[in-house]
């Protein structure tokens, strides 16, 4: 089993950066996806960003796209979001996952997920 832990989240002005980072328990297998979610109140959990196995590839969502930027570091099975220029649409609890499956956006499709990062961007 994985256990993904989250940290980096807090309060930040609009405008302002924040980097969240996601550390797996154990080293990941060599097929997977690293995916980034969030939830605002009320809302449906959505993707935000991934990175696959796949050659490193990334995706994210168009809300996101320019903005936030997805890395990882194998050596430290570590993944973290780069968010800049930050708004209030932006507040939700930031939850990091992974799935077996080399590239998907699907949140039905990854098996573990961290407990969630509180992310508050004030006006």
């Amino acid at each position: 089993q994985v256990r993904l832990v989250e940290s980096g989240g807090g309060l930040v002005q609009a405008g302002g950066s924040l980097r969240l980072s996601c550390r797996a328990s154990e080293p990941t297998f060599s097929t997977y996806s690293m995916g980034w979610f969030r939830q605002a109140p009320e809302k449906e959990r959505e993707f935000v960003a991934l990175l696959s196995s796949r050659g490193g590839l990334t995706r994210y969502s168009d809300s996101v796209k320019g903005r936030f930027t997805v890395s990882g570091d194998s050596s430290r099975n570590t993944v973290s979001l780069q968010m800049n220029d930050l708004n209030p649409e932006d507040t939700a609890v930031y939850f990091c996952a992974w799935s077996n499956v080399a590239w998907t956006t699907d949140r039905r499709q990854f098996q573990y997920w961290g407990q969630g990062t509180q992310v508050t961007v004030s006006s």
